[in-house]
């Protein structure tokens, strides 16, 4: 079994080493093979020299730069598009959903083509919140998710998911939007297409480093929700 691991990195210096470290130690002992597939989004601090300098001491490591700020949805794709895992994760570069939580994606991949992290279901453990206008706003964007394009979920943000190879390398080239509402149409497209979702309670906690940004990336994401239907026919 070959794991890939992607990771979409923005102006990400302070941590991105640790992030690794944390990674690599968790997967140092797993009796499977790995890669990890860092993507730089056009960073405009040291990302990339931070993790070249991690990738010169540890194998399985990769470093791939967009020229310029291409938003996560891009990034990600990018990454899953240039994975050879028999099974494709991305998270987030903070690790909000801890690295560890992978065993568990690994477990009901099994049964299912992709699966998803979820802070919304029973089971699911927050450890740091949002701030509370943050927490209403994301529930306010979930349901509108549900009316609108993909009915069922309760969380569809949450940075944590894993791809079979057969779905991703299906799913991704259909992807259209390149910023945050990209998890939305990859679940559209995933629904049209008959894969089997699992929506998953995971571990999670805020970082108050994240880069969304409330107000402005919140009606951009607005925007590209309404375009998922047109995009992918109604």
């Amino acid at each position: 079994m070959h794991i890939s691991i992607v990771i979409p990195a923005y102006n990400e210096e302070r941590r991105i080493v640790k992030t690794l470290n944390s990674v690599l130690l968790f997967l140092r002992n797993k009796d499977y093979e790995y890669e990890v597939i860092i993507v730089d989004d056009g960073s405009l601090d040291g990302t990339v020299a931070a993790a070249q300098e991690a990738a010169a001491k540890f194998p399985g490591i990769k470093i791939i730069r967009n020229g310029k700020n291409m938003g996560k949805g891009y990034s990600v794709k990018r990454g899953v598009m240039e994975a050879e895992g028999d099974f494709i994760f991305f998270t987030d570069a903070d690790l909000s959903t801890p690295i560890e939580e992978l065993d568990n994606f690994l477990s009901e991949i099994k049964s299912h083509d992709i699966v998803i992290g979820s802070r919304a279901i029973k089971g699911a453990n927050i450890s740091v919140h949002e701030p509370l206008y943050r927490e209403i706003l994301g529930r306010a964007f979930c349901l509108f998710v549900r009316v609108w394009c993909v009915p069922g979920f309760t969380d569809t943000q949450c940075g944590a998911k894993m791809f079979s190879k057969a779905a991703a390398k299906k799913i991704f080239p259909l992807q259209k939007l390149s910023r945050f509402a990209f998890d939305v149409e990859l679940l559209y497209l995933a629904r049209l297409h008959g894969y089997k979702v699992k929506e998953m309670p995971v571990n999670w906690f805020y970082s108050s480093d994240t880069r969304v940004r409330t107000l402005p990336d919140g009606a951009k994401m607005l925007v590209d929700l309404l375009k998922i239907r047109f995009i992918h026919g109604l």
